[in-house]
């Protein structure tokens, strides 16, 4: 699988922004965004430590040819 390739659609992140969140409250929609605040420190915090992998392994294999 290629890293660069985009998501394909229908994946929780394209889903959540077609939601309509005129149902929701104010404090509903302070408790989403805190909470959405929060998968994007978890997905951040993956991302830093896969791009760490990948250098390490690309230092230890030489990086691949384009």
């Amino acid at each position: 699988m290629d890293d660069d390739l985009p998501r394909p659609r229908g994946d929780a992140a394209s889903l959540l922004a077609k939601e309509d969140l005129s149902p929701y409250s104010q404090d509903e929609l302070a408790e989403r965004i805190a909470q959405l605040e929060a998968e994007i420190a978890r997905v951040e915090s993956h991302r830093i430590k896969a791009a760490a992998h990948r250098s390490a392994a690309d230092q230890l294999f030489g990086k691949p040819a384009s």
